[in-house]
């Protein structure tokens, strides 16, 4: 123990003789954070219309009012050419082109179906799917509004036979800055103990003085624990910064315990860190390290579930997830910090956390080869 206590000391001795790094782990949590959460989100809003009405009439009016007083639509674009308007959205001017064709009025008037055009641009899907839902909400409340003027209040109340109350339970307002701030947390934290732990590593080889601890007679389990602890510690307390942060700044709600987020990132990061580590034992420069360490950093974060849900994967995707310990930490973050989830909650994803945790950092144990 005495052993592993001096070589803890001397890493903390070397992390902090660089200046950069020194700086870098208590400077980026914050810049990540007053960055990332206010800036990643999934609302589309804004989004650009170009208006090709045929119709000139008081109902297309009505249509238009509605869309223009929608926090989702502006109409910075009107005509009545078909191929002016095909040029905008291929251009990328605009995000949509909505035809209101000639007989629209007529058609309503006469209690026929009448019918609109909507042209979207579909490069981004999600965009693509999220407008198409927005105006389809709004041509529904535009609907209902001319069968009630239609039919009046008679109509009223036979329309509403079912009347449908809806709760959002564990976010009530939709505030993605509630969603985002979990898994902005998780990506954090790996980054501090995965890209860290394995450059301080790397460095000590390329410098040569890993070379003097190899003739000690330090074990390699020391060797490891050492290496790992001062960043499990530095990742905690990056933890402990990035959630005052989003209280501070966001009013991220807590509803869970504090202890409880804490074992389980404690638990992330030795996963992390003997992953770093792992790599970092073949790794022979730093340029050699960080391009591993970033192929294997984004596959993680990309399929851990932080941008689309996890059930929406495809099966081989779910299947991979269950090695992937981002996954797993960004679920318990977000099941704490938002549902308030005890340990019974959670004990599946802790489980299969404290399972990686080993075996990741049994495989830095074996694969690391004291050399002279």
């Amino acid at each position: 123990m005495r052993t592993i206590l001096f070589l803890i000391r001397k890493e903390f001795i070397q992390i902090f003789r660089n200046k950069f790094i020194s700086r870098a782990i208590f400077g980026v949590p914050i810049i990540q954070m007053l960055i990332l959460v206010p800036a990643v989100t999934f609302e589309i809003k804004n989004l650009k219309i170009c208006l090709v009405d045929k119709d000139m009439s008081a109902e297309s009016r009505a249509l238009i009012s509605k869309l223009e007083g929608s926090p989702f639509f502006r109409i910075p674009y009107m005509t009545f050419s078909g191929s002016e308007a095909e040029n905008l959205l291929y251009s990328n001017k605009c995000n949509l082109v909505l035809e209101i064709p000639a007989g629209f009025s007529r058609s309503i008037t006469s209690g026929r179906p009448a019918g609109i055009m909507a042209s979207i641009n579909a490069i981004n899907a999600v965009a693509a799917q999220l407008s198409w839902a927005y105006l389809n909400g709004i041509t529904a409340d535009f609907n209902k509004e001319l069968l009630l003027n239609k039919t009046g209040m008679q109509g009223q109340v036979n329309i509403q036979r079912i009347q449908v109350t809806n709760r959002y339970w564990y976010n009530e307002m939709l505030n993605y800055k509630y969603y985002m701030m979990p898994g902005v947390l998780v990506i954090l934290v790996t980054a501090i103990g995965f890209l860290l732990a394995g450059l301080n590593l790397v460095k000590e080889k390329e410098s040569g003085t890993i070379e003097q601890i190899n003739v000690t007679p330090v074990r390699k389990y020391q060797f490891i624990t050492a290496k790992m602890l001062p960043f499990l510690i530095i990742g905690l307390i990056d933890l402990a910064l990035g959630l005052s942060i989003g209280k501070l700044a966001f009013d991220i709600p807590f509803e869970g315990s504090l202890l409880l987020l804490f074992l389980c990132a404690a638990i992330f990061l030795v996963a992390v860190l003997g992953l770093g580590l792992f790599v970092s034992t073949f790794s022979r420069s730093q340029q050699q390290f960080m391009f591993v360490a970033f192929f294997i950093m984004i596959i993680f974060i990309l399929m851990s579930g932080i941008f689309t849900p996890y059930e929406s994967m495809p099966l081989w995707a779910q299947y991979f997830n269950k090695i992937n310990p981002v996954a797993y930490l960004i679920r318990i973050n977000r099941m704490v910090m938002l549902k308030g989830s005890d340990m019974s909650d959670i004990r599946t994803e802790l489980l299969s956390l404290i399972a990686i945790a080993f075996f990741f950092t049994l495989f830095a144990v074996r694969k690391y080869r004291k050399t002279a």
